[in-house]
């Protein structure tokens, strides 16, 4: 109640996160190579762009090197973001470090098999890819005015991964329909846990931040000693997050090493008939829609404002509440990251306007689809 309390009132930032575990990073960090790749007066005005929505953090990576980093306000180098949903595609990584590890068969293996109150049930049809790719068939995100509803307690009770197995309604027939809801998002965290025996928390930090690199964080917990939040909510610094995009932008491989299972990149980034711009814990750019969000692509709300399309047709992003974004383009070998706060409502945000700048660079300054702003 006291949870409910705060999001009823509007309270926000690390206050609301009430109870935090240690994430882990790598031992030794080590910052990426720097470089020069990228005209210096392009990276100037996207930084100027984000500068001026409320941003804390922007960076660009470009073929194996750091050629932009730039922290707002309070924000530096080692300091833990409010990730927001961010967290999704680390969760997704984290399954994918599950595979190569042998202790999840595939993305299509039912969820039953480690969600064992499921078996002889409806739910016993939903598999690991529908809920990575929110077409599980359980009840959509909505407004939960009550803080009874099953919506509220599936996030902010202290055993919110029990009310989401034992409680949350299931609604169409899994596979049929793309819908957001944080409880896919949440349902990692059990998976891993009893896939692995270990900690959600303590496989991330292992087989995910220390091997790419990554310093690590605080996550949100639902109770001290209790289950961590998958769905969101995972403290780490900006940088950490761009290390993610990194490891996706080379298909998986970190410094040689292959981390994720090959094909699996390719999966994330493979869209539905359900929403073609919906992957697994990504979002793909094309086709060129003005207006989208990452709900029901028939859901008005939650939607980003887009002048243009995307300068490259392979680009896929990170989307984090508040316009919190890492854009990933791998026929560049390019991500950009932009972390902060929601941008202000006018001017509007301009989903594309980042990438856009740096692609027409890159591209010498004449692509289609750009913006030209």
């Amino acid at each position: 109640m006291r949870r409910y309390q705060q999001y009823v009132t509007g309270e926000t930032g690390i206050a609301t996160y009430d109870t935090l575990g240690p994430l882990d990073g790598v031992r030794k960090w080590r910052p990426l190579p720097a470089g020069h790749s990228i005209a210096p007066a392009a990276l100037a005005k996207a930084r100027d762009y984000a500068a001026s929505g409320n941003s804390s953090a922007f960076m660009v990576w470009h073929k194996g090197a750091l050629v932009e980093q730039d922290y707002f306000g309070d924000t530096h180098e080692d300091t833990p973001i409010i990730s927001k949903s961010l967290s999704k595609p680390l969760a997704v990584i984290a399954v994918g470090r599950a595979i190569v590890a042998g202790k999840i068969a595939s993305l299509d293996q039912p969820m039953a098999d480690f969600i064992t109150e499921w078996q002889g049930t409806p739910r016993a049809a939903i598999t690991i890819r529908q809920v990575l790719g929110m077409r599980s068939g359980l009840l959509p995100q909505g407004a939960a005015p009550n803080p009874g509803d099953i919506l509220n307690r599936a996030y902010l009770h202290p055993y919110h991964d029990r009310i989401i197995i034992d409680e949350y309604p299931l609604v169409d027939v899994p596979g049929n329909r793309y819908e957001y809801s944080n409880a896919n998002g949440e349902l990692v965290a059990p998976l891993i846990e009893r896939a692995t025996g270990i900690p959600f928390e303590q496989w991330i930090a292992r087989e995910v931040l220390a091997p790419i690199g990554a310093r690590g964080g605080r996550i949100w917990m639902n109770r001290p000693d209790g289950t961590p939040h998958s769905g969101c909510c995972a403290l780490l610094p900006a940088e950490s997050y761009l290390r993610l995009g990194i490891l996706l932008v080379r298909d998986g491989v970190w410094e040689g090493r292959r981390l994720l299972p090959e094909g699996f990149v390719k999966a994330m980034v493979t869209p539905t008939e359900q929403n073609p711009h919906a992957g697994l814990g990504v979002y793909i750019g094309s086709p060129y829609v003005e207006w989208r969000g990452p709900a029901n692509p028939q859901v008005p709300f939650g939607r980003s404002y887009h002048s243009a399309p995307y300068a490259a047709a392979d680009l896929f992003l990170f989307d984090g509440n508040g316009n919190q974004v890492v854009y990933i383009v791998p026929s560049h070998q390019l991500v950009i990251l932009r972390t902060g706060e929601r941008p202000p409502a006018k001017p509007v945000w301009d989903n594309a306007m980042l990438p856009n700048i740096v692609l027409e660079a890159i591209d010498g300054g004449g692509q289609e689809g750009s913006t030209g702003k």
